[in-house]
Order: C-alpha cells, then structure tokens, then sequence
C-alpha cells in the first residue's frame, strides 16, 4: 500500500534513506477511503485487528472494518454530524474505537480523542473549548456521570449529542445507545461535500506550561506522515504483528494503533486489559498472538524485566521501540539482555510527526533518541536561534524550508488560538520545547523539557492543570507542581505546598493523603501528586512569580 506513496521501500542504509526518502501527496487523500477501504478490496479477509481482553477475543478483517465503518458513518450522518463538526471519543479500548474514528474521516468530521481518565471538570473544558458536537463513550457508569456532569456545565450555545457504546439493552436516560443507532441507520452514502488535504481532521488537547491544555490540529495528510513511523521506525510489514501499550486518548495510539500499522497492513492486537496492569497478562498475550514488534513508554517495559520472561515464548518477538519519556541505559541494556533485542527510541510529539529515530539501520545509542529523519529539518538552536555545535545543549526546533512551508505531519493550528498558532509557527521553525543536544555522529540526546510540563509514565502533565485544582482545596493557600525523578515512572508529580493559616499545624500524612485524593477526584487521576511538601513559602521572582526551576534544582540536585 505505501509504494503507492512512495517512491522506494529498498533503502540500503540511513543515507540513502535520508536522501531519497519522498512522500506524495494526493491531490484529495483520506485514509478512511484511500487505506482501510483499499486493503478492503484488496485483501479483504486480512487481519486488521484481534481484539483481546480478559480471554475474550475478537478478530477484524479488513472487509468487515469497511463495513462496519460505513455503518457509523451513516449513523453519523443520520443524526445531522456533517464535515468540520468536532466529535471526542472516551472509549478506553474499546474495539468501536477504530470504527468511530475511520467513520469520522470518511464524513470529514474532526476526532478528539480522549482518556477516559478524566473527569467532569476536564471533560467540561474541553467541551466548551472545542464546541463538541458529540461525545461518545463507553458503558462504564464513572465516565458516564463525568459527561453528564460537563455537559450540564456546557455553554448556552453548546448541545453536545451524548452517545455510549452499551454492552446491554439498557440505554441512560439522556443518552442515545450507538449500536441501536447503527443497526437503524439508512445505508452509507459517501457525502457530496468536498474534504480537502487542508481541512481539519484530527484534535489532540495537550498540556502546556501556562494555561489550560491547548488543542492541537492535523489536517487530513498527516497520516502519510506515519509511512516513517510504520515502515522505518517500528520496521513494519505485512506480515508484522503489533502491540502497543497505550489508552486510545493519547496520540501515542495514533502512532501505535492506527494509521503506520494500517498503512503497512500490520496486524494490529488490542489490549484492552481491565483494572490494574499485570505484567505477566502482558506476555501471556505477546506469546499467544506471537506479536512480532511491540511499542510502549519506557514504564511498561521496566515492569516486564522484573519478570521471569524465560516462561514465555516469545520467540516471535523481533522488534521493540519506546518513547514517551526519558530512556535511562540500564533499561535499554536490560531488555537486550533477556530478550536479545535493542530498544529502538525516538522523539516526536502531539504536535509534529516523528522527527528522531532509531531507524531500522541506525545502531540503538543507549539513552540517545537517535538521528533526524529525512521528512523534518530539525536542529539544535541557541537562544538566539542560530545553530548549536556538537555537545552543546540548545533548543530542538523544525525547521521550514525557505519558502516557509512546514513539512509533512506538523500540526495545521492550534484551534481557536490565532496568538499561539503564530508565536508557534509564524517563524522559520518550529520550537519543540525540548533541550537537547546532539554529538560528533549526529546522534539526538535528550536534556530536558525547557519549559515545566512533565512527563510521567508517557502522560503529558502541565503544572497549571493541576496547580488549579489545588488551589481550591482549604488547606493550600500556594502550591507549585514540578517533576522529581523516579526509576520506575521516568518523573513523579510533586506538589510543594504552603498551607493556609488553619492547616499550618495538620502538616501530616493525612493531610497528603487528602490533598492526593481531592486531585484525583478533579482532575484525571494520572495527574495527582505522588509527592507533596510543605513549604513556609515558594521560591519568586522579584515580581512574585514561582520559579519551579529553583525546585527542579533542588530536587534533581542540580
């Protein structure tokens, strides 16, 4: 399927890669149409996906995938959802999940993925933020109140169209049951409205330093962007069978689940575990489905290597790539040395396609993130934005050619945010926020964040998401949220606390206790501080804001 947009797959070395790699776009592409419908016609008994939870399973052929997404896209249109309207998705992962998004392309409407972690005040934001036409879910009682709470709090001008994906007949008053819906709807007519490459089509909300999370858009050629990511980086084929380790509200499962694995005809398999995460489960599925390649944030892997893999056979296993967070060299060493396979990391984000790599010719560096690619210029900047040497720690920034066009895969906007969109992109890079700095041999190794966002276990935490939820809790009167490292988790969130005048002499582990469990119930659980200190006072600048740096100093011990 990619050799229709591409002119080689035979690349000998990363130098002729970087030098003859080329994508072509289409003049009109959408994958609905142009990959899921395609693999349909031509192998339409394929495996696309295999399902799995708990014993259960559940096998997709890519005909059935075109059919059943069809079906949801007709449900869609029979309820007025048409091209440009926002729909978000909160469906752990659920096997609807791939159908609901494909459906979404076909009518040119924009999927907002979304974690089922979070809560009715999260889910509240990002309803009004976007204007979400739809929000469909699973039937998981939790998530549900969380909806109904956003959307009692939705704007005046906001109707959002509830749906759940129910297991049983019993539909909630208020909302619509999805498949009763599709099982009614008329038969799928391609809609007579034009989707153009430019139009909008995909929306992550992403965390960022100041201010609630900022919603990032693709257009519709951002998946050929993951023609990289399949084939090069996670060295797919038709014959891959692959397992990522993520929830379908991250971009990671864009990466991991959806667009390089359809586009190479990989196998997808669905892990679609319940409660608590159990290693052994892990393997016991990578064994039985004898998945070839796996892709995970480094947290899940340090989980396996305490395991005794040697009780599964997991001969099939060839390939694994990580990314998420910071990789540390004894993980990297570990894995080879039980399963005789090199990590292969990389760096890329919500907001561009993968930018480094260790692509499949390139030697595994522990701890380095690996060599630019040949769809993004990337770079190395000073402050000042001119290039940095070797082994000098800069800024890593995309670069736009000299016409100013933006590559392939780097977000459209930053939606309903004009201010952001051109500090962001009216330059001549693009500005990762990221500190690197790359060696004699043109290896990428990562530094730290340059702002304060923290990546804990591949989740991406603002400090300003959850310092507003402490605010409001009666014992802080001040708080700042920072990292501190941890072996397991890459970072941990930490709180450090000044209490008001009537909590200053409670400063106990109940207190802790209290403080974590208000956050986890008003915000997405993921976020809550592991670590709280009480503080007399928190460092400032001269004009009274918090400097985090001066507790990342302290805690890093640097």
């Amino acid at each position: 399927m990619i050799e229709r947009y591409i002119d080689r797959t035979d690349f000998t070395s990363y130098e002729d890669f970087m030098q003859n790699y080329k994508v072509h776009v289409p003049e009109h592409f959408n994958f609905g149409y142009d990959i899921v419908d395609e693999w349909a016609r031509i192998e339409p008994n394929k495996i696309a996906l295999i399902w799995t939870n708990n014993g259960a399973e559940r096998k997709v052929t890519y005909k059935e995938f075109k059919e059943q997404s069809d079906r949801v896209a007709a449900y869609f249109l029979n309820l007025g959802i048409k091209k440009g309207d926002r729909v978000m998705t909160v469906l752990k992962k659920r096997l609807e999940w791939w159908y609901i998004i494909i459906a979404l392309h076909k009518i040119g409407a924009i999927a907002i993925p979304a974690s089922y972690q979070l809560t009715g005040h999260d889910l509240a934001y990002r309803c009004n933020a976007a204007g979400v036409r739809a929000i469909i879910t699973c039937d998981d009682p939790l998530i549900m109140c969380h909806v109904d709470n956003a959307c009692d709090k939705a704007e005046d001008d906001i109707d959002t169209i509830k749906i759940c994906v129910f297991q049983d007949e019993h539909c909630r008053e208020g909302w619509l049951d999805f498949w009763a819906g599709v099982n009614e709807a008329p038969a799928f007519v391609r809609p007579s409205w034009n989707i153009s490459n430019e139009d909008s089509m995909l929306m992550y909300f992403t965390s960022g330093t100041e201010g609630m999370p900022k919603m990032v858009v693709h257009d519709f050629k951002y998946p050929l962007c993951h023609i990289v990511t399949g084939r090069f980086w996670l060295n797919h084929t038709e014959e891959s069978i692959h397992l990522t380790m993520t929830d379908t509200g991250w971009a990671m499962a864009i990466w991991g689940l959806l667009y390089p694995q359809i586009l190479c005809g990989a196998t997808i398999v669905i892990y679609d575990q319940e409660g608590r995460f159990e290693p052994t489960h892990l393997l016991e599925t990578i064994e039985k489905y004898k998945v070839t390649s796996t892709f995970a944030p480094p947290t899940v892997y340090r989980f396996l290597v305490h395991e005794d893999m040697s009780k599964y056979d997991l001969s099939a296993l060839n390939y694994s790539c990580v990314a998420g967070e910071a990789l540390y060299p004894a993980l990297f060493e570990k894995w080879h040395e039980m399963t005789g396979i090199w990590l292969k990391e990389c760096f890329g984000q919500t907001e561009t396609p993968i930018a480094v790599g260790t692509y499949v010719w390139c030697d595994s560096r522990p701890g380095s993130m690996g060599l630019p690619g040949p769809q993004v210029h990337m770079d190395v900047v000073d402050d000042n934005g001119e290039p940095c040497p070797p082994m000098k720690n800069g800024h890593l920034v995309v670069r736009f050619d000299k016409d100013g066009n933006r590559p392939l895969g780097l977000l459209k906007e930053y939606f309903r945010n004009p201010e952001l969109t051109i500090k962001k992109l009216g330059g001549v890079y693009y500005d990762t926020g990221d500190m690197v700095y790359k060696d004699e041999d043109g290896y990428y190794w990562y530094v730290s964040r340059s702002d304060d966002v923290i990546k804990s276990s591949g989740y991406r935490i603002g400090p300003f998401e959850v310092e507003s939820v402490l605010m409001k809790h009666p014992a802080v009167s001040e708080c700042a949220i920072t990292g501190v490292p941890d072996d397991i988790r890459g970072q941990l969130v930490k709180a450090t606390v000044v209490l008001t005048p009537d909590f200053k002499n409670k400063a106990n582990d109940a207190l802790v206790k209290n403080i974590q469990n208000y956050v986890k119930e008003n915000t997405a659980p993921y976020k809550y501080p592991r670590v709280v200190e009480f503080v007399s006072a928190l460092p400032k600048t001269v004009t009274g804001k918090i400097r985090r740096v001066d507790i990342r100093k302290k805690d890093f011990g640097k």
